[in-house]
């Protein structure tokens, strides 16, 4: 039951499914005069357009705004009602310069900034206002997250602070803070109206020339064999050079037309508006934007009231299941569902109690709509695998602080040709095949319900595991040790030994884990251990164009037949895009090995340079058909030279070579390399055999001390030894010089040839410390540099007399 202060919330009147148009929608605090008028759609049509983004929400319309500003020609954006249907409209606009990941913060950032000028430069009010927020911390646990934070906050420009209950008191003089230990202050935070937002975005989108047609449903997507699309609305067909899906709830939708299932799920979101409150109207400077992290609630000044939002447990909370199983419902765009106070009655009795002005507080509105989430509660932004020239911008949790900074990045990929900075933590391409339906629920009822706890490094959700996606290892495995997710398999983390503490207990501290993860590195490092390395991503490339496919992609030379590299994919600015080894098993066929995490995501970009080259190759993802065993340790040859008839010594099994043959009459690839600077084999098999191989492996190794080992030794190992990791020391921020990368990248390897597809390209010259083409001839030039002032650029650049 409420408390005696919140009985006025129960019998309030609660709005029905349909609320149409735009009742119900918070106006800004503290807005003066009209609202912005809506920005009617123009008539004309298009034929032909360079990008199609389908959806006219906050995303779409940023990225219409930032491709026209940036200079693209023929944008056009369709909307299937009006502009801000779906989930922005009814948005609660907050926005921070708080993520706890690195580079996510450079989306807020620039959001933010762009926000602060958009009227300026629009001449659209967008009801702007920046008092800053304040995460509170009531637990000492909490205080150490906000500590944690604080260690990465010197990577951006962005302020942030840790304050104590008196400073916060201040700030928010209508707090109680009996129980308040600590805050996170960030100046500059606040909440913006999504609905004039997206209407200045719109304004500057039609300024720079954008084509905004609604209402234009899109009916059908067809692919051409040209990489370009046939676009259907019942205002006529569309030609496109690529296809953006920022459709919001409607975006399973647009993906099954192509046949792809995005693994989305709306779920309901509740806020209140409460009437005017004297004790704020009486201020005389606007209240912050609160944080009460333990009681899962923002609650920030809405004119002279409060605006409460907050995030149920996932028990709790409600998913919109019945528009995964059967489609939003035809016409839904700016209603809501019905309210449910039942739900949210714990957190609104923790904000009556740190905030006691509520308890006397009537509502004037509740709000209840939909918000679309991913399994991981971040986005999926970027191209996507398999589809050419198809690209998303779904899956917003918080769409107004990320629409901004989404739709500048996403600009300069499509015209750059590379993502201005890495956020493969958005890479649509981190779920695949093994992301169904029930797993997609499971996952975003747990990233809602989880949306304030406390963010632990080397965190783990449980929700919807195991998936399909388990190695021949997880049965014998499973019970011994920590299993951690890595793009959908299950993967140990630590193995546990009789009488250790063996519950999943993440801290800011050491943890359960640190004694028997260090004694996995001794095993190695003294004797031998196993690990299973199945979840690697596994690529099978030949035909008649390999070579040369693969000498294009690579900075490093191509691996001779029976050998293994190292090599790294870079972008046309030089920076690492991926790390793979290549191994050459037989004249013109590989096996390309990358990261669990990076398999759709490199697998994207081997596919898009083979098609775009016309290269005559079949590349073949077989990371579902192989488990991987590693076996590493001064041991590891005397162990599996008893299961081969293969000679191991080194004189004959040489590192970074590759072979096949039998161990134990099981058929394997086995490499000589091991992560773990070790002398060690990684043993590429069929799925079905892993648990016999284990267990013969693991037979033969008694004498010698054979036992299990996990990512996190490896990982231990690895750093010891200065081996990088893509994600980790190198990745899209880095070039190769800067990730110490130079022993792998191969300065004379580059043609004059290459150089003539190349050096007309602007995005050449943007960064020229991260070229690595050798000088070209005299003789060479004369024959493919013909205009005057390209030549005496090349000629000032590489130092050559150009005739």
């Amino acid at each position: 039951m409420l408390r005696a202060g919140a009985q006025r919330l129960r019998g309030l009147p609660l709005p029905r499914l349909p609320l149409p148009g735009l009742l119900g929608r918070p106006r800004s605090t503290c807005s003066r005069g009209e609202e912005n008028p809506p920005l009617s759609a123009e008539t004309r049509w298009k034929d032909r357009a360079e990008t199609v983004i389908i959806g006219g929400g906050c995303v779409g319309v940023s990225l219409a705004y930032h491709l026209a500003k940036a200079g693209m020609k023929d944008v056009v954006l369709l909307e299937k009602l009006e502009l801000t249907a779906g989930s922005t409209w009814h948005a609660a606009g907050l926005t921070t310069y708080f993520h706890p990941g690195i580079n996510l913060k450079k989306i807020h950032y620039y959001s933010i900034k762009l926000y602060e000028k958009l009227e300026e430069e629009t001449g659209q009010v967008v009801g702007f206002h920046q008092p800053g927020s304040i995460r509170i911390a009531t637990t000492p646990v909490r205080v150490d997250e906000f500590k944690y934070q604080m260690t990465r906050t010197g990577w951006h420009a962005t302020e942030q602070y840790i304050i104590e209950p008196e400073k916060i008191q201040e700030m928010f003089p209508l707090l109680n803070t009996s129980k308040v230990l600590a805050g996170l202050y960030n100046p500059g935070d606040g909440h913006i109206d999504p609905y004039s937002l997206t209407m200045a975005l719109a304004a500057g989108a039609r300024k720079y020339g954008a084509l905004l047609k609604y209402p234009a449903p899109v009916t059908s997507l067809k692919p051409r064999s040209d990489g370009t699309w046939d676009v259907e609305t019942p205002q006529g067909s569309m030609r496109a050079n690529r296809v953006v899906n920022a459709a919001g709830f409607w975006a399973r939708e647009v993906g099954k037309m192509i046949g792809l299932e995005h693994p989305l799920i709306p779920v309901q979101h509740q806020y209140l508006v409460t009437s005017t409150i004297p004790e704020v109207k009486a201020l005389k400077r606007e209240l912050p934007v609160l944080r009460d992290l333990e009681g899962s609630f923002y609650l920030r000044q809405e004119r002279d009231g409060l605006l409460f939002g907050p995030y149920e447990s996932q028990e709790k909370m409600k998913v919109q299941d019945s528009w995964v199983t059967s489609g939003v419902p035809p016409g839904f765009g700016k209603e809501l569902f019905e309210s449910d106070l039942d739900r949210i009655t714990e957190h609104v009795e923790a904000a009556m109690e740190l905030v006691p002005v509520l308890k006397k507080a009537d509502i004037i509105t509740i709000v209840n709509g939909p918000i679309t989430y991913s399994p991981d509660i971040l986005p999926m932004v970027g191209p996507h695998q398999g589809v050419r020239n198809y690209w998303v911008a779904v899956g917003f949790g918080y769409g107004i602080v990320h629409a901004g900074g989404v739709g500048k990045y996403l600009s300069d990929w499509i015209l750059h040709g590379e993502p201005p900075f890495d956020l493969i933590e958005l890479d649509p391409n981190r779920y695949g095949k093994w992301t169904t339906t029930e797993y997609t629920e499971a996952k975003a009822r747990e990233s809602y319900g989880f949306n304030n706890i406390v963010g632990y490094p080397k965190e783990e959700r449980f929700a919807g595991r195991p998936t399909q996606r388990v190695s021949g290892l997880y049965k014998i495995l499973q019970s011994k040790c920590s299993m951690g997710f890595h793009a959908g398999w299950e993967q140990p983390h630590w193995f546990y030994k009789p009488g250790q503490d063996t519950q999943y207990r993440p801290s800011f501290r050491r943890t359960n884990w640190f004694e028997p993860v260090g004694s996995e590195y001794k095993q190695v490092m003294q004797r031998v251990g196993v690990i299973d390395l199945s979840p690697f991503g596994k690529f099978n490339i030949k035909g008649q164009d390999s070579i040369r496919l693969l000498d294009h992609l690579f900075a490093n030379v191509i691996p001779k037949v029976g050998f293994t590299n190292i090599s790294h994919m870079l972008t046309p600015k030089g920076r690492v895009y991926a790390e793979l080894t290549v191994s050459h098993q037989s004249p013109g066929e590989f096996l390309l090995i990358t990261g669990s995490g990076s398999e759709l995501h490199d697998l994207r970009w081997i596919e898009e340079v083979a098609v775009r080259g016309g290269y005559d190759v079949e590349i073949k993802n077989v990371t579902d058909e192989l488990g991987v065993l590693g076996v590493a340790g001064p041991q590891a040859r005397k162990v599996l030279q008893k299961l081969t008839s293969e000679d191991l010594s080194d004189d004959v099994f040489k590192f970074l070579q590759t072979k096949s043959l039998q161990v134990s009459n099981i058929p394997v690839t086995a490499i000589r390399i091991s992560y773990t600077g070790e002398l060690g084999w990684e043993l590429y098999h069929r799925r079905e055999d892993s648990a016999a191989l284990y267990d013969v492996i693991m037979n033969a190794g008694q004498e010698e001390g054979i036992d299990n080992f996990g990512t996190y030794a490896l990982n231990a190992l690895r750093l010891e030894k200065a081996f990088r990791a893509w994600g980790s020391e190198m990745n899209c921020d880095t070039n190769p010089l800067e990730a110490g990368l130079e022993y792998f990248v191969k300065l004379n390897k580059v043609t004059p040839e290459k150089i003539a597809n190349d050096c007309f390209r602007p995005m050449l010259f943007d960064n020229l410390e991260n070229l690595y083409y050798p000088k070209p001839s005299l003789e060479w030039f004369s024959k493919c540099v013909h205009r005057p002032a390209a030549s005496m650029l090349l000629q000032d650049l590489l130092e050559i007399q150009v005739v």
